[in-house]
């Protein structure tokens, strides 16, 4: 997988994570990150821009890692105490959209981040670099079937809470103490039917103009913020 960005590439360079390779832009500068690959001996290819233009999709400053593909952790591992706080994305297909999400459960310290493992965007060197190098430090499952997994979830006590505009009701009007599973759906359809059948609570976020929707990572943002402000409150 080939990851890009310099705070990617500091993070793998720095948790001595597995890098087979190191592509940097002819005249790359950066004294951080060459004298972390100076020492590690990483294998360096230099290569002008326009080349690494042709490797990746994104801005890459400079720097691009081949890499083993992310790890991600089981099911059984994600939080389950009493206070516990996870996230799951129905089917998102948007890598920005996925990279800022995580970013932002992390900072909010969200437990961890559950994916459907078909129909929709896996971790991949754009979620890397939007993330920020947040996902090296915070959980992210992928599961085969999402509806399936909310029912155990909600054997071990999970209150299950989508995101919604129609039927629903206002987000801050929930209980968000206990177990909680917040669902943000795709982008386009918002949660499956049958996902959203699971659901304990159906909450919307008021729009008081124009536009009747908002970006999934800015809904997933508020969402996120509304739950922790309960639980540290």
């Amino acid at each position: 997988m080939l990851v890009y960005g310099k705070n990617v590439a500091i993070e793998y360079l720095t948790d001595g994570k597995k890098v087979r390779k190191v592509y940097l832009q002819e005249g790359f500068k950066e004294e951080k990150i060459l004298f972390l690959i100076r020492k590690l001996n990483f294998p360096v290819i230099y290569k002008r821009k326009n080349e690494l233009d042709r490797l990746v999709n994104g801005v890459h400053q400079g720097i691009i890692l081949d890499v083993e593909d992310f790890s991600y952790c089981s099911f059984d591992s994600l939080s389950d105490e009493e206070d516990s706080f996870l996230v799951i994305l129905d089917h998102l297909e948007d890598p920005h959209n996925l990279g800022a999400i995580i970013r932002t459960a992390e900072a909010a310290g969200v437990d961890g981040i559950i994916l459907p493992k078909d129909r929709g965007v896996t971790v991949n060197g754009t979620v890397l670099k939007t993330s920020a190098g947040a996902i090296y430090h915070l959980p992210v499952c992928q599961v085969v079937n999402l509806h399936q997994t909310i029912d155990a979830l909600k054997k071990k006590g999970f209150w299950i809470v989508g995101t919604d505009m129609t039927d629903s009701q206002d987000y801050r009007d929930i209980d968000y103490s206990g177990k909680i599973a917040l669902i943000i759906g795709n982008e386009g359809t918002g949660m499956s039917r049958l996902v959203r059948e699971s659901c304990d609570f159906i909450a919307r976020i008021p729009m008081y103009g124009k536009v009747n929707s908002l970006n999934a990572s800015v809904a997933a943002g508020i969402m996120i913020y509304e739950v922790i402000r309960h639980k540290k409150g």
